[in-house]
């Protein structure tokens, strides 16, 4: 488990969320910190591209905690940023 999110909001096309890590958190936590420090121009997407695809490419599922069903269900293959305790999701 990275972490869990608590949703408290939506900025369409993104649900906003609170994010605690988790156990595998610093498994994984480059990556998105990389991708949270991403700014600048990117005219052809390659340097998007190169911060996402590590990201896509660990599938990660959003699920229940302890029994608990969250607002937002079960989601796969999601993109989510974590800058901090903030998260941002689009499915």
């Amino acid at each position: 488990m990275v972490g869990e999110l608590s949703e408290y909001g939506c900025d369409q096309p993104f649900f906003l969320a609170r994010f605690t890590p988790g156990p595998g958190w610093e498994s994984v936590r480059a990556l998105f910190e990389a991708w949270a420090a991403f700014s600048g121009p990117d005219p052809d997407g390659v340097r998007f591209v190169a911060l996402v695809k590590p990201l896509h490419d660990l599938e990660l599922t959003l699920a229940p905690v302890d029994g608990r069903q969250p607002p937002l269900q079960l989601f796969k293959n999601c993109m989510l940023r974590i800058d901090g305790s903030e998260a941002r999701l689009r499915y």
